[in-house]
């Protein structure tokens, strides 16, 4: 099954040159037996799993080159390696081999989505529990979002506690009030600027293309922008993060199951990502870079941009109604998780879930 994929910070294309076959035929063994077993894999192991006529000494020495290299990493001195986000990241690129769906998984896709015509939450709900039953990790799925007007107006008001209030005025007359949650205090004139840059560049777009130009905008030129700059299109980011419809927030499932992965079972961990999950907002922020494009997108550790998923990755793909994006669904799990597994998992749902959101049309 081919996998459209757009991936986040990814090895430098040198390195992945610099890497013969052999290691990376090794490189792809040690992945796949520490994503089923969850222990450093030493090199006893990778001699008699690889196939190759080596000896331990020789895979050694291509396991102080992959490490030097920062595609594997040692726990303790004496134990085997373990993959790093980097290796995980050229094992999704460029070894992995994707599992198709069981005609019976795809089945129980279809029925558990397409028979859910009561509603779109529904549909939402049921296809989180899905996505975290066939992984047994945690699914997400944003609640859809639909076109239904565009900017007319937008002005900014400073609020107590690192708080904005943002008054959007959407078509001729229909007006909307947001309170922004913000990283510091903003002075009434600084707020001015801002409304006046997104009005001049923005009044009379659709909100969706408002919020996809942010995103862009951001992602882009972040480097060239000046601190203002960069405050205005983050201030504005998190005022239309929620989308057009003014519908806001994810369905989620399946998330205790990542209590049974021991690399997330510290409890304070545990506490500081279920926290993350009831606040929502930086999930949904991580969610809507998806919904720039039409492709799966994987999240490795540090690649998601939020210490919190730093042990995590996530797999996300947006769903389609009537060729528009309008929501993003995945799945949260350990960085030890099954790619070749999960990867066809989430395309496959964001398609049949956009079928099902379409029949309902």
């Amino acid at each position: 099954m081919m996998v459209a994929r757009i991936t986040g910070a990814m090895a430098s294309n040198q390195a992945y040159e610099e890497l013969s076959d052999r290691a990376q035929h090794l490189l792809k063994v040690l992945v796949s037996r520490y994503i089923r077993e969850g222990q450093p894999v030493g090199s006893r192991t990778l001699s008699r799993d690889s196939g190759l006529d080596l000896s331990p000494a020789t895979i050694r020495n291509v396991m102080s080159d992959l490490e030097e290299m920062g595609f594997v990493g040692s726990p303790h001195t004496s134990a085997g390696r373990v993959p790093t986000p980097k290796g995980y990241r050229f094992f999704v690129d460029t070894l992995v081999n994707f599992e198709p769906l069981s005609p019976a998984e795809t089945a129980r896709l279809e029925q558990g989505l397409v028979q859910r015509v009561s509603s779109d939450q529904d549909l939402v709900q049921a296809a989180s529990g899905l996505l975290s039953g066939l992984t047994h990790m945690a699914g997400v799925v944003t609640l859809p979002r639909q076109v239904v007007g565009s900017l007319r107006q937008i002005e900014f008001l400073p609020l107590s506690e690192r708080r904005v209030l943002a008054i959007l005025v959407i078509n001729e007359k229909e007006v909307q009030n947001r309170i922004l949650d913000v990283d510091r205090d903003y002075g009434e004139e600084e707020l001015r600027r801002a409304a006046n840059y997104l009005n001049a560049h923005f009044a009379g777009k659709t909100l969706i293309s408002v919020r996809e130009e942010l995103l862009n905008s951001l992602q882009e030129t972040r480097e060239s922008m000046n601190r203002r700059m960069v405050d205005t299109i983050q201030i504005a980011q998190r005022v239309f993060e929620v989308g057009g419809d003014g519908q806001s927030g994810y369905c989620l499932a399946g998330e205790t199951n990542l209590m049974d992965f021991a690399e997330l079972s510290d409890v304070d961990k545990l506490r500081e990502l279920f926290d993350a999950f009831s606040r929502q907002r930086d999930l949904i922020h991580l969610l809507d870079r998806c919904m720039v494009g039409s492709n799966l997108q994987i999240f490795i550790g540090e690649e998601s941009g939020y210490q919190i998923l730093g042990d995590c990755s996530v797999v996300a793909a947006p769903y389609v109604v009537e060729d528009e994006v309008v929501g993003v669904l995945g799945v949260i799990g350990p960085t030890r998780m099954a790619y070749e597994r999960v990867i066809p998992i989430v395309g496959i749902t964001a398609k049949i879930l956009g079928s099902a959101l379409n029949s309902r049309d």
